[in-house]
């Protein structure tokens, strides 16, 4: 079957991607070197790490104080090198360290970091970063545009809205914690002592911002489960004072009344993306972190979302990272649900080899409408190169298989790539800047 196979990855590698999440900061930021203590914490080659690669150093024996020298802008690059050097060996086989050799790759002409090319590798990093290198990257991945999640605000106003279609956060609109009130504050100006003042406020958030967004956004899981429970007003009401009074002369609240809060608050938001024809975005699955995450509540993401799925059956849901580990929980989700979908972003880089085994059950099991098969889920641009190509050979794959066996007839293959890999997020995202409307 080689020429089937040679046929499939020339449909794969010619028909362009829609990447449906990343979190790029400003290219602007980029190209003036101005480092952020969260975003942004190196201007040089080791910035590539800064994302998921990082976390496997760490956990393959990498000591964190030795991955802070790493990233840290004051070390030389020949000290960093010497760092890296005793754990890249051990991580450059996973989905983490192998997007960023196909980056190193791609973007430099390097094939790996070793102690002859990494001199290279950091002048070819600088070389590469000037006006438009975003573009450029794209370009060169074969990307259509992006769907950009920022971690820096709710609503990032674009400078290149052609290529970087923006998501509406709504994580700092619905948990509460001193750091959101803190964020809102500093958007907006305002200070609000009141549950019906921060509705106002959510209210101006989408008043402003959802005829322009491409979905809404919530990384909520992070911090807790996805069971959100119908909670009143009133009560809402009642605890809200409670937890925004910021002296510290408060917080008084235990976890089942902030629980309560959030639930509200996220329902309410929920009722506004409806309201102006928003999917919603929910990260699902496996968490970004070493040595904290709790897999027992990532293990009921699924069960914890059905009873919102039902009360909003006109609501779009998009269940981001498969829900790995637990992806075939996922699949049922999409098969049982007409408002459930699935984005495979950063799923590639957890594990291409279950990523690949998911499209594949998935294409068999689910409306071939119902899924989005990429998105680089990164800070930096550059390792996008890197993962998409993880991307493409697991869609080769898949389709290969499904091809092979029986499953898929060969006169459908061409169809059903162009559907999964773009034609799929141009029919159902609102705003994208091809302007292919749901």
């Amino acid at each position: 079957m080689p020429d089937l196979r040679h046929k499939i990855r020339e449909y794969v590698e010619q028909t362009p991607f829609v990447d449906t999440h990343e979190h790029l900061i400003d290219e602007r930021q980029r190209v003036d070197g101005v480092v952020h203590s969260r975003f942004f914490l190196s201007n040089d080659w080791s910035y590539l790490f800064q994302d998921y690669a990082g976390e496997d150093l760490v956990v393959c024996g990498m000591p964190r104080k030795d991955f802070q020298s790493f990233l840290n802008p004051n070390v030389r690059s020949e000290e960093k090198y010497l760092l890296l050097a005793p754990y890249w060996k051990r991580i450059r086989n996973t989905g983490y360290g192998l997007a960023l050799r196909h980056t190193f790759r791609g973007l430099y002409g390097e094939i790996d970091v070793t102690s002859d090319t990494f001199p290279q590798i950091a002048e070819k990093y600088h070389d590469f970063i000037r006006p438009g290198f975003y573009a450029e990257i794209l370009r060169r991945s074969n990307i259509e545009y992006c769907q950009v999640n920022s971690l820096q605000s709710s609503f990032m106003d674009s400078t290149t809205p052609n290529i970087l279609a923006q998501d509406l956060s709504i994580l700092s609109l619905c948990r509460c914690s001193a750091a959101d009130f803190t964020r809102i504050e500093e958007e907006t100006g305002l200070r609000p002592s009141s549950l019906d003042e921060w509705l106002s406020i959510i209210d101006d958030y989408f008043r402003r911002c959802g005829s322009k967004a491409v979905a809404v956004k919530c990384q909520i899981a992070y911090t807790r489960a996805l069971d959100f429970a119908p909670v009143t007003k009133s009560r809402a009401a009642r605890l809200f004072p409670n937890q925004v009074d910021l002296t510290g002369a408060r917080h008084s609240l235990g976890a089942d009344d902030l629980k309560a809060i959030q639930d509200f608050l996220f329902r309410y938001c929920i009722g506004k993306a409806e309201e102006y024809g928003l999917p919603v975005k929910l990260h699902t699955g496996y968490l970004a972190s070493v040595g904290v995450m709790q897999i027992a509540r990532v293990r009921s993401n699924a069960s914890d979302l059905c009873l919102l799925l039902q009360d909003y059956p006109d609501v779009k849901f998009v269940l981001m990272h498969i829900g790995y580990p637990y992806e075939h929980e996922f699949i049922a989700l999409a098969k049982q649900y007409p408002n459930v979908y699935i984005d495979m972003c950063w799923a590639w880089m957890l594990n291409p080899v279950a990523s690949t085994r998911f499209l594949t059950d998935f294409l068999v099991a689910v409306p071939s409408n119902k899924i989005f098969t990429f998105g680089g889920d990164l800070v930096a641009a550059e390792p996008i190169y890197g993962h998409a190509i993880l991307a493409r050979r697991g869609i080769v794959e898949a389709v290969h298989e499904l091809v092979a066996s029986g499953w898929l007839a060969a006169e459908d293959m061409p169809t059903l790539i162009e559907q999964i890999m773009r034609g799929n997020a141009h029919q159902f995202f609102p705003n994208n800047p091809c302007g292919v409307d749901a």
